[in-house]
């Protein structure tokens, strides 16, 4: 059975009090590099998948992007994105990303925002997406990097004042489940290795342009300075790509 745990009620109101839910994309420490790999969105299709509060689908109305479809597993995530929307062209869809079944050459531009590590098989997405981008198409994502996702326990390893010591990297070439916690308990996610991403987009056809492992921006830590330690380690990897 598919992960939804964005409808668990706790996680759920947890999830909502985080910066990036609160103020959108700004909120997001990674945003202004995600943002410039994006192509121009200017009559364009755009697909979003895992479109969760449907900050980037708005974004691409924003930018006059012809029609955007947000997919999503959680009732409660598009219950929020239909609540903050009011734009006809913006359709939101309740469906596992895996379950996908567009049409051929549908879309101009597919994004997706930290979503693929709680998916089993990127192999399975990637061809999806591939089949449903024109040719010429761009395919964008964000997932918690590699070095992140290796450990079971994602976390510091702290000394007994509760200083962060270092982030451990153990397990990583043996890829798959981990069970975590994220906001709650019990959270399910996958972890694959770095050239586990790369190769299964140049096995489904895909161009690589441009690969970045992203840090919050200077006026980001000014403004938010908790987050200094983010540049101690990768947390993010954003991978723009072309059919």
């Amino acid at each position: 059975m598919k992960q939804n745990k964005y409808d668990d009620v706790n996680f759920f109101s947890a999830y909502k009090k985080m910066e990036r839910s609160v103020k959108g994309l700004e909120g997001a420490g990674e945003w202004h590099i995600l943002k410039g790999l994006l192509p121009e969105l200017k009559n364009k299709s755009v697909l979003d998948l895992g479109c969760g509060f449907g900050w980037h689908c708005r974004y691409a109305r924003e930018q006059q992007a012809r029609s955007v479809i947000g997919v999503d597993i959680s009732e409660k995530m598009l219950q929020q994105a239909r609540e903050m929307t009011n734009d006809s062209l913006i359709s939101y869809i309740k469906m596992p990303i895996e379950d996908i079944a567009f049409s051929d050459s549908q879309f101009d531009v597919v994004i997706s925002s930290l979503a693929f590590h709680y998916i089993k098989s990127f192999k399975t997405i990637c061809k999806k997406v591939y089949d449903c981008l024109r040719p010429g198409g761009s395919f964008i994502f964000s997932v918690e990097h590699p070095i992140f996702t290796s450990r079971n326990n994602q976390d510091w390893i702290y000394d007994d004042k509760g200083n962060r010591l270092h982030w451990a990297v153990d397990n990583y070439q043996l890829e798959g489940l981990r069970e975590t916690s994220f906001l709650t308990e019990n959270v399910i996610k996958y972890h694959r290795t770095f050239s586990t991403y790369i190769n299964d987009l140049i096995i489904a056809g895909f161009n690589i342009r441009t690969v970045k492992e992203p840090i919050p921006s200077k006026e980001f830590l000014i403004n938010n300075p908790e987050m200094k330690d983010e540049l101690r380690r990768p947390m993010f990897l954003i991978i723009s790509s072309e059919k």
